[in-house]
């Protein structure tokens, strides 16, 4: 099946995809750091070596790099899925980046778990985040995906507690949003860069911003096709 959509040097890129059919993809902690390691290890040319007892995400992030291939401007990973904000650094940077993380990290899964065969459900997709306006609602939908854990129906009830939702996104640790609007410095920090990223949002009133773009958006362009 060919990809409709071409990636291109300096453009930003929304990439995502679930399990097959629909099934968990992390399935304990140890899952979601390592997927997170291979967010770090996999942007470079060089090859990429992880056993499966092998480094912590600690020690990886502390693995120096001079040849990253994408910025990855946010994430968040999912039980079922994940998303990636991403911008092209060199051609054929996303592609490369994307394979090396999928087949990494099924590998490690179907190892772990002793099981064969696809994980995800076929390629990754992508959209072209071609406007401002769409890139800023991506950051605020990809770093609100979490709060479907709380609180389930928010997206058509509203945030029923405004304070809880913060307070969960900032210790969600397997996401990008504690290390944008968060108050502790973390290691995980190092997957992303925050600098590739226009300034959309300030400290103090991000978490409202955040809501008010993911609204906005969506009022005016009712339903979604993303995950």
């Amino acid at each position: 099946m060919t990809r409709r959509i071409t990636f291109a040097e300096e453009e930003y890129f929304h990439l995502y995809n679930r399990g097959t059919e629909k099934r968990d993809i992390f399935l304990t902690s140890e899952d979601y750091l390592r997927f997170m390691a291979l967010l770090y290890a996999c942007n470079t040319n060089k090859p990429v070596v992880i056993k499966l007892q092998g480094r912590t995400l600690e020690d990886v992030l502390r693995t120096q790099r001079d040849d990253n291939i994408v910025d990855i401007g946010a994430y968040c990973l999912m039980p079922n899925h994940f998303h990636l904000l991403v911008r092209e650094k060199t051609g054929g940077g996303i592609s490369k980046f994307m394979q090396k993380l999928i087949t990494g990290y099924t590998m490690y899964f179907n190892k772990k778990n002793e099981r064969t065969g696809s994980l995800f459900q076929g390629k990754f997709k992508a959209q072209h985040a071609d406007t401002d306006r769409y890139l800023s609602y991506l950051l605020s939908y990809i770093h609100l995906n979490p709060v479907k854990l709380l609180e389930s129906k928010w997206k058509i009830d509203g945030i029923k507690d405004k304070e809880k939702v913060e307070n969960f996104l900032d210790g969600y640790a397997y996401s990008s949003y504690p290390d944008y609007f968060g108050t502790l410095k973390r290691g995980e920090e190092e997957i992303i860069n925050k600098q590739c990223l226009p300034d959309y949002f300030s400290q103090e009133d991000a978490f409202e911003r955040q809501i008010g773009d993911w609204l906005e958006y969506q009022n005016e362009f009712q339903g979604s096709t993303l995950e």
